[in-house]
């Protein structure tokens, strides 16, 4: 038991194989809840707003805790790898700025030292800071279940507030991004009602890399908290690889993010 004031009552297992959270969730369904950094869980459960009979510890995990790349298969992110991890890791730096930017902008470091990858998209917040990052790098996320595991791209994951595509029995192992485009450059930008550790009203994110369209380069605009879930802005990324960049063209394309947003 998790003996905690102010905590209700529950079960706690701390599970060491992914067949095993399989099997406690297909057993217990809605009732049980999963525990990776615990930043949305604990105030839940404090507040009363989840009162699960049984809390399933997925730390231990094999793989969940891991940050592995290879210039050739891209990089894999475990679904319990938290954010300041995530951030200072050399690689994701080094080959995928977007992602490090993303990951530190998450509220504030001492969150940051529990709030997990996973975590930030099972929630399914509209203005979860890795959701943008992850429909721009064109993230696949894998899903262990009762049927074996399957792969979804970031967008086929995220369906609305607090709604993904996790079926009965399912949970989040990791998080695989493509080998990084020579050559790209990103940048993400949130707005809040204040300098950091806020949620953000908006957020931006930008991936830019040669290629052989009408302007030289492919635009990749990843939008969050301006709909139910992030958002590529499609037709201001066509605009710009379609047109030479130029205060008009971006402003034009400035315009269609805008008219994309709900």
């Amino acid at each position: 038991m998790f003996a905690r004031p102010g905590l209700p009552s529950f079960d706690y297992v701390r599970a060491t194989a992914a067949a095993q959270v399989v099997e406690l969730l297909g057993e217990h369904g809605p009732a049980a809840r999963l525990l990776m950094g615990g930043t949305d869980l604990l105030p839940g459960l404090r507040e009363g707003r989840i009162r699960p009979r049984l809390v399933v510890d997925v730390k231990a995990v094999p793989g969940l805790r891991e940050i592995l790349y290879s210039p050739g298969g891209g990089l894999a992110v475990g679904a319990a790898v938290t954010m300041n991890e995530l951030a200072r890791h050399p690689e994701v730096q080094a080959h995928y700025p977007l992602l490090a930017l993303a990951a530190g902008a998450v509220a504030s470091y001492q969150i940051r030292n529990r709030a997990t990858a996973g975590g930030n998209l099972c929630n399914a917040s509209p203005c979860a800071d890795l959701g943008p990052a992850a429909l721009v790098l064109e993230a696949g996320l894998a899903l262990e279940g009762p049927d074996g595991a399957r792969r979804l791209p970031a967008a086929e994951f995220l369906l609305g507030p607090g709604k993904t595509a996790l079926g009965p029995g399912e949970f989040l192992t990791g998080i695989h991004f493509p080998p990084p485009r020579p050559g790209a450059v990103a940048r993400y930008r949130k707005l809040g009602r204040c300098r950091s550790g806020d949620l953000s009203l908006v957020a931006v994110a930008v991936l830019a890399f040669a290629h052989g369209t009408p302007s030289g380069y492919e635009f990749r605009l990843g939008l969050g908290s301006v709909a139910p879930t992030p958002i590529r802005a499609r037709e201001a990324e066509a605009l710009l690889a379609a047109q030479a960049p130029g205060d008009d063209v971006l402003a034009q394309a400035a315009a269609l993010a805008r008219a994309a947003a709900s």
